[in-house]
Formats: C-alpha cells, structure tokens, sequence
C-alpha cells in the first residue's frame, strides 16, 4: 500500500489521512510518497513503518544508526529541518491543548549545533543474538517484541561504547546464555568516566569479572527477576569500584547513581538552568517538587534564601542529600515524599520549581498551587501534552511570562519544554 504524507506529529509520525482513515508512519517525512507495513490497527488509527520512500523529501538524509527506528527516529532528516518541525509541532501541541493559556506563545528552541550525536551520558541495551549465533548488544524492533543485534549507538558518548564492549566481550567469554541475559546498563561523567551494571535473571556466579580501567570505574552484576520488565535490581550479584560518578554543572558537583534520573545532554541542560536561574527572585524561599538528585535546585540554590528538594525515589534522594553536603550548600533540605502528599510545603510565599515525570502533575498539587497561589511557578516538561493541560488548569490565576524549548534528545521526537508562570 502506497500512501502520502502530510506532516509529522508529536510523537515523532507522519501523518496522512486515507479513505477516511488516519495513518501514523514511522520512517516518513512530510511530502513523502511511500510503502508501508502496518504494526497495529486500531478502530481509530493505523500505525505503520515505511519500508520503501517511492519520492525521497529534500530533507531526508542517511541515518547513521541501522537500528535508527528503535532509538532515535529522526536521524531521517537533516538536522536543521529536525529543530524546524520540532518548533512547530511544539506550539501546536501547545495551542491545541493549552488553548487561552498559550495564545501569545511562540517559543524559541535552544539546541546545540554540533553535538547532536555521541551525546547521551547514559544508556541502556538488552542483548540479542546476530545471524551467526553470536551473543551481541540489542534493541527491540519499534512496534514489534522481536530484538535485533547492534555493536553500538551513535547516539551514545563515546566512552559509553567502549565501555559495552568491553562488557559484552565478557559475557561472550563467559558464554552467558541468553535467557540469563537482562539488560547492560552504562552511564558516563561527559570526560571519558563510565560506570556499568549488568542485569541478569538468574543467580549465576563466574570464575572472574570484568576488570576495571582509567575509563571503567564502577561495575556491578546484578540479578533482576524476570518478573520485572525493566532493569529493577533485585538482588547485588557482585560490585567493584564506584557506584556513582561525578557531574558538573554550573561549578555545582553531583553524584549521581547508574539508577538515578539525570539529564542525558549537558551542554542544552545548561542553557535551560541559565533561563531558569533568571527567574528565582532573590532570597526566595525555592521549592523543587520532582527534584531527583537536584539538578535544578541545586545549582541555583545561591539565588534563593532556602531550598527543599522533594522527590519519591530513595536513590535520589539519598544522593541529593550527599550532594547538597558534597558541595557546602547551607540553605538546601531534601526530603523523600510523593508531592501529592506533602503538599503544606506549597505556600504563597513559595517560588515553586516543577520539573514531573511525562504523566505531569497530580491534580491535588494543580489544587494546591490554585489555593495557596504561589507568585511564581517554574514548569520544565518532558511531555508538553501534559504540560500544556497542567498549564490550561492554572491559567485562571497564572499567566506565562517566558516560554521556551529545548532539544535535550537531538536526532529523535522528544521536546522539553519550559514556561514560567506569574500570578495574575
């Protein structure tokens, strides 16, 4: 079946609509003629992948990975057009969703121009086997359950390959059967440091473990049941060297686990913090809700005249606590609760940082924030749909004063976004 794109979508599709039906295709760019395979049909929609482009769009380029569709999509299209579309569709999404609270809204996206790849500091691999038999790094086929064979990401630093290699040719040595084999987990400082966990769903033991380098400083072997879908540790195996690495950013030092969320490109995340940081009034009492080990608060503590950090995961807030005494920080507290359930610490006087996971924020923390009327709310977004409703729900008593996006996952979909809201 041959079909004709229309746009890209959030979400990272194309779009075209045929005999009434709405198409959403992988590996198609807008003005693209192409053959598709159907993964899915739903009442309301066919999802697809293009398996042959009939008329190629200007904009498509070669990708550098071969398992692109399952890690990064966009390497398609040119770099340029990729921050062009993500532009666009940002504010449609906005607009869409976000209605009356996003009318005047037109966002800039901040992007590095030359690391757009071997950017990402962390990544995970699940293993697979090639067409010799070969035990090999694996991702999962984008629609499907089946896995292919991969040496590498291009997407990943450099330091994070050398790193799988050095693992993998262990597990080969060992001759680790597949179905012991979870997932390889492997996380870099940005200057050549890595740390690394594998995860395996039995308890096995070996005659030796993977050594470590100048480069690999950190190895744990962890049993994960395969009750679990993700790689959750279950059981510590075995454990050498360090189980965290060290970041900076903005001369703030952080520790952080292979466990830990933390963002994967750097250089963008910093230009984010600097707009952030304009926005704290001085001497503000800084709340961060969702703060994970405090990569924002953290370094704009010395804006505010207190700080508290507040996050459900244990890992990170154990590690925001160390970071905070890591780094002299007075005026900082981290606390270990859901949001939704420490909700007395929103008060009027309160300059509230929101960074939630991709489901967005809870609606007894929208109620809170409307009640208590903080003077200024600092939203970053990994999922602008729900950003977009959360801000639609505020937008009675808030209105936003600076709005603008980033490209933290060049080469793919994803767009974060930032707004900053005032009191009406």
């Amino acid at each position: 079946m041959q079909i004709t794109i229309e746009k890209l979508i959030f979400g990272g599709q194309g779009f075209a609509r045929v005999d009434g039906v709405v198409y959403f295709v992988w590996n198609a760019l807008p003005g693209e003629t192409v053959e598709i395979e159907i993964l899915k049909k739903k009442k309301e929609y066919v999802e697809a992948v293009a398996t042959k482009v009939i008329n190629p769009s200007p904009f498509r380029v070669e990708p550098k990975d071969e398992h692109f569709l399952s890690t990064s999509p966009w390497q398609i299209m040119s770099y340029e057009k990729e921050n062009e579309w993500k532009k666009e569709i940002a504010i449609e999404v906005y607009k869409r969703i976000g209605k009356d609270a996003f009318v005047n809204i037109a966002p800039e996206l901040v992007f590095d121009p030359e690391k757009y790849y071997s950017y990402r500091n962390k990544m995970e691999f699940s293993f697979a086997v090639d067409k010799t038999g070969r035990t090999c790094l694996g991702f999962f086929e984008r629609g499907k359950r089946n896995k292919f064979a991969v040496e590498k990401s291009e997407l990943a630093d450099n330091a994070i390959n050398e790193t799988s290699a050095i693992i993998l040719a262990w597990v080969r040595k060992h001759q680790i059967p597949m179905r012991s084999l979870k997932s390889l987990m492997v996380r870099s400082d940005g200057n050549g440091k890595t740390i690394a966990a594998l995860f395996i769903k039995d308890r096995l033991e070996f005659s030796d473990y993977p050594e470590l380098t100048e480069q690999m400083i950190g190895f744990q072997l962890y049993y994960s049941t395969h009750k679990s879908p993700a790689s959750v540790p279950t059981e510590m195996l075995y454990t050498k060297g360090q189980d965290y690495i060290i970041v900076t950013l903005r001369n703030i030092k952080f520790k952080v686990g292979l466990l830990s969320f933390f963002q994967v490109h750097l250089p963008v995340f910093e230009h984010a913090l600097d707009d952030i940081y304009q926005y704290i009034p001085k001497k503000s009492n800084l709340l961060d809700l969702y703060s994970g080990v405090g990569s924002i608060g953290l370094p704009v503590a010395q804006q505010a005249q207190t700080l508290t950090l507040v996050d459900n995961n244990t890992e990170a807030i154990e590690y925001a606590t160390e970071n905070i005494e890591l780094n002299k920080i007075k005026n900082a507290e981290a606390i270990c609760k859901p949001t939704e359930n420490i909700l007395e610490l929103i008060t009027s006087d309160s300059v509230v940082i929101l960074d939630p996971p991709r489901i967005g924020l809870h609606h007894r923390v929208v109620e809170r924030i409307l009640e208590t009327k903080p003077k200024t709310i600092i939203y970053l977004s990994c999922d602008l749909s729900t950003q977009a409703r959360d801000i639609s729900l505020l937008h009675p008593a808030y209105t936003i004063s600076f709005s603008r996006l980033y490209n933290f996952f060049p080469r793919t979909p994803h767009i974060e976004g930032l707004c900053v809201l005032n009191l009406n």
